[in-house]
């Protein structure tokens, strides 16, 4: 029997885990954080504890009740799952063949940091460098985002607490490469390389993916979305082929990507489709008309040539296509683009993976800020010693602001203290998706801004009706397919039924496909679909 659960992304937008079984066979597609449930509970300076495991992600349903799944490390004494065996959806797994992962994005990825360690991960290249140089200048101990390696946790007393260091290594995850049959010698130092000067890495070594999961034939298809190393991915059942589309999109930078992914999907004939819908609307199909990556650097273009003082560019840390078209235009209009050093060091670690990323040594007018920091973690040490040249110091930026472009975020703007602006402009090309803590945040910035007299472009706002919208929309190009390209897609692909993901509005698909030979079935949290 060949069953479909689905434990997130349903009727909601991120948080993916998706279960398929083919006998004896098991394995996730993604397994990500809901950040909509968690975002009801916890909030910047409110986070499940990591002292009590699994309790605080368990009682307040950021994770399923999967008995089995999860480390051994983070259950608290006694038995946990006491009090979660009555939940909807429990059931005890003994085992699980491997996750595949669409992408680096944290609401795809970031609640396998609660997955037991052994549980083969497969990914493309890209997405693995993504992922661990993301933890490694991230919080070490954060147990939220140990998606690459974990910190063994251990009891004392009433609660966990980190092993010692200096006598337990990091849990290194199984990664199987999908689009490499052996990674390079460049991708292992940097995989093997501990994020710090203490704690060592343990020995798992990378590997190809072998082409199966659990016995069953899977493919890997690469597609394009705002973060690079995307992918589709197909496994070959008892009853068909089942197709997982990830994120995707088609009007972006590697649209072909896209358009060959729905050409060999068609060619298997699929017998079910996971798409994701997260552009889906009511709204009549021919409605949605994307904005492209050439759209937004025109319009980035014109602003920065119509701004004598300094400009700030926001947007979303992992979209190199974004910081590439940044780029374009600091040449452009004879600016430097001034990054972070976690960009930098996110830049370093993707180019090891693929030429296509720009070498940041290459990049002439490119800077690295030097903030203010009492004290630096290893991995940024790493980055000053590579990059010394590109050096610039909060003294050197203030001196001269009408020549920079600062990639800086509403999470980096108390910087601008040190470098005291009066004008300039403000260019948020950021997320489409908005919630009523995103606009507490924005009503924020705005305060920063009013106070540097610097002018805010492209930033959401409410409308009269409580709908969110933004000024200046050509600023930004989503990283999803609009509504009108999801139903293309899906045609072109033609499965036999049709599960809508990673959406708020699956009755969309309904509507949008009415006419079409194609089974439409909207997912229940941890109800079983069976493909007969």
């Amino acid at each position: 029997m060949v069953s479909i659960t689905v434990y997130g992304g349903v009727c909601t937008i991120g948080g993916n885990k998706i279960l398929l079984e083919d006998g004896d066979a098991r394995l996730f597609f993604d397994f990500g954080t809901d950040y909509k449930v968690r975002a009801q509970y916890y909030e910047e300076y409110l986070k499940p504890r990591s002292g009590a495991g699994l309790r605080d992600v368990l009682e307040m349903g950021l994770l399923p009740p999967l008995e089995g799944l999860y480390r051994e490390d983070l259950l608290p004494p006694g038995d946990p799952w006491q009090r979660y065996r009555s939940r909807p959806g429990y059931r005890g797994l003994d085992h699980v063949d491997g996750v595949l992962v669409s992408h680096a994005h944290l609401d795809h990825t970031g609640a396998m940091s609660f997955l037991r360690p052994d549980i083969p991960v497969f990914a493309s290249t890209m997405t693995g460098v993504i992922a661990k140089a993301v933890q490694d200048s991230g919080k070490t101990s954060d147990f939220e985002s140990e998606v690459c390696y974990v910190t063994p946790r251990v009891v004392e007393g009433d609660r966990l607490t980190t092993a010692p260091w200096q006598r337990v290594s990091y849990v290194r995850r199984p990664f199987r490469f999908a689009d490499m049959q052996e990674p390079s010698p460049e991708v292992i130092s940097f995989w093997n390389r501990a994020p710090g000067t203490g704690r060592r890495m343990g020995r798992e070594e990378l590997s190809a993916s072998g082409g199966q999961v659990g016995g069953l034939p899977i493919r890997h298809f690469p597609v394009d979305h705002s973060v690079y190393g995307a992918s589709a991915w197909a496994v070959e059942t008892s009853r068909g082929w089942v197709v997982y589309t990830g994120d995707l999109r088609l009007h972006g930078a590697r649209g072909q990507e896209t358009q060959r992914f729905v050409a060999a999907a068609r060619a298997l004939r699929p017998r079910l489709l996971l798409c994701e819908g997260t552009r889906a609307t009511e709204e009549p199909a021919e409605a949605s008309t994307p904005v492209h990556e050439d759209d937004v650097r025109q319009s980035a273009l014109e602003e920065v040539r119509t701004e004598d003082g300094l400009v700030i560019a926001d947007f979303g840390a992992r979209n190199i296509d974004r910081l590439i078209t940044f780029h374009h235009i600091a040449e452009a209009t004879d600016r430097l683009l001034v990054i972070l050093a976690k960009d930098a060091y996110l830049l370093d670690a993707m180019h090891l993976a693929s030429a296509g990323v720009p070498s940041l040594a290459e990049c002439s007018h490119i800077r690295i800020f030097y903030d203010m920091k009492a004290k630096r973690d290893a991995w940024e040490e790493r980055v000053w010693k590579a990059h010394h040249d590109k050096k610039i110091t909060p003294q050197e930026a203030a001196a001269d602001l009408d020549r920079l472009i600062l990639c800086f975020s509403f999470w980096d703007v108390g910087k601008l203290i040190d470098l005291n602006p009066r004008g300039g402009k403000y260019i948020y090309s950021s997320s489409e998706a908005y919630t009523e803590e995103q606009m507490i945040d924005m009503d924020r910035l705005r305060n920063w801004l009013q106070h540097f007299k610097m002018t805010g472009m492209g930033l959401p706002y409410r409308r009269d009706d409580g709908s969110f919208a933004v000024e200046h929309p050509t600023l930004h190009a989503s990283g999803h397919a609009p509504g009108s390209d999801l139903v293309t897609v899906v045609k072109e692909i033609a499965p036999e039924v049709l599960i809508p993901i990673h959406t708020e509005h699956p009755e969309y698909f309904a509507e949008a496909l009415r006419g079409e030979p194609i089974d439409i079935r909207v997912p229940k949290y941890g109800v079983p679909i069976v493909i007969d």
